[in-house]
């Protein structure tokens, strides 16, 4: 992808700061300062979790991606790949398990929608028991999908 359809649109959406149970979270939509060491416990129940090195990679690589932060530590994240024309597909949301059940994955997604604005299309996969989390941020469920995981990849 070229570096002029990559978005790094910190400023697009506010950098947002919110209070949840004394702990100040704030959110950035750029992995440029990211390091690998902030990229710990995540992957919770894969059979092989990535590499922190490989995290960063796919926060990287990734075509959008916000981040939350609870100071210096990577709480959660969200990532999209896209066409940048059409189409774009979530692969990733992620919330360390202490930090769940804040909202935190909720305004990951909200602020990604929200560079996503544009586009006709943008897709996930879930399991039946996250579609009323993804339906009330206006995800519809549809009739199929199909998949390959290569687990020795990882």
């Amino acid at each position: 992808m070229s570096s002029t359809r990559r978005w790094t649109l910190t400023g697009l959406l506010p950098a947002r700061r919110v209070s949840i149970l004394g702990t100040l979270i704030s959110y950035t939509g750029s992995a440029e300062a990211i390091t690998a060491r902030q990229l710990r416990g995540f992957f919770v129940g894969w059979p092989a979790a990535p590499s922190p090195e490989q995290h960063l990679e796919l926060l990287r690589g990734s075509y959008a991606v916000e981040i939350a932060l609870d100071g210096d530590t990577a709480i959660g994240f969200v990532t999209a790949i896209s066409d940048g024309v059409l189409s774009a597909f979530i692969p990733l949301l992620e919330v360390l398990p202490e930090y769940q059940y804040q909202r935190i994955g909720t305004e990951l997604v909200r602020r990604l929608l929200g560079r996503l604005d544009n586009l006709y299309m943008v897709d996930l996969c879930c399991d039946a028991d996250l579609e009323p989390f993804y339906s009330a941020l206006g995800f519809q469920t549809l009739d199929r999908g199909m998949g390959i995981r290569r687990r020795e990849n990882i």
